[in-house]
């Protein structure tokens, strides 16, 4: 069961001041991966200890999983693996200008929440300015990882990705495998109900992201009057 919060809510709307990576990790100057949508890390963890030299860094804007998944970090000796709590779209790109130049080296963004009604698809994680933002922090030859169960979610993150501009597909098809080493438990699930798979590989190419800065004058949609089930009690 999907456990969905409103990230257009003006609680998930407001910034938050991110740790610098240099403070969550033990051997800081490591590549950095970063997983958008980590859930409960369990993806992100196995992939920390098969990858030890490469730091992995999980964001996830449903607190209570941010928590379940730091907690469980805490039991283990992984000083390559850190969890934050936030809205990608809104605190992502400050957190991404702090990162030195080629250190941020590999981004996935796996079955992101589908948000299937028409009303509610602009509560997608993958919108223009992410993209932007990450194609402006990773240098040429880095990669962006996606996939999702839904052909029409996974078929829209690629048309995002190409209309931002920054990244070259690797081929134009969907991918039969996966590159990575590690399956999401997503992924074990879908393939387990032998329901297809839909994956697109992406490097950093050296032309510019197109410019995707909100117009003076224009504003974020909102939709406060909105439930939200699984806010929080904070929100």
């Amino acid at each position: 069961m999907r456990q969905h919060v409103n990230p257009l809510s003006g609680f998930y709307q407001r910034p938050l001041a991110l740790p610098h990576c240099a403070g969550l990790f033990a051997a800081a100057d490591q590549p950095l991966h970063l997983d958008l949508g980590c859930a409960r890390g369990r993806f992100l963890m196995t992939m920390a200890q098969q990858r030890p030299h490469w730091n992995h860094l999980g964001l996830d804007i449903r607190r209570p999983l941010v928590a379940a998944a730091e907690q469980a970090r805490e039991g283990t000796e992984l000083t390559n693996l850190a969890f934050l709590f936030c809205n990608a779209n809104v605190s992502l790109a400050g957190l991404l200008r702090q990162l030195p130049p080629g250190l941020l080296q590999l981004v996935t963004i796996q079955y992101p929440d589908p948000w299937f009604k028409a009303r509610h698809r602009k509560r997608r994680m993958v919108q223009p300015a992410l993209i932007e933002s990450l194609a402006t922090a990773m240098e040429k030859d880095m990669q962006l990882f996606i996939q999702s169960d839904i052909l029409e979610l996974a078929q829209e993150m690629v048309d995002q990705v190409v209309a931002a501009g920054g990244f070259r597909r690797t081929q134009p098809h969907w991918l039969v495998q996966n590159p990575l080493p590690i399956p999401s438990e997503r992924e074990i699930h879908v393939l387990r109900q032998g329901l297809p798979v839909y994956r697109a590989l992406f490097i950093r190419d050296d032309s510019s992201p197109a410019d995707t800065s909100p117009q003076p004058g224009i504003t974020g949609a909102s939709e406060a009057g909105d439930e939200v089930p699984g806010r929080t009690a904070e929100a």
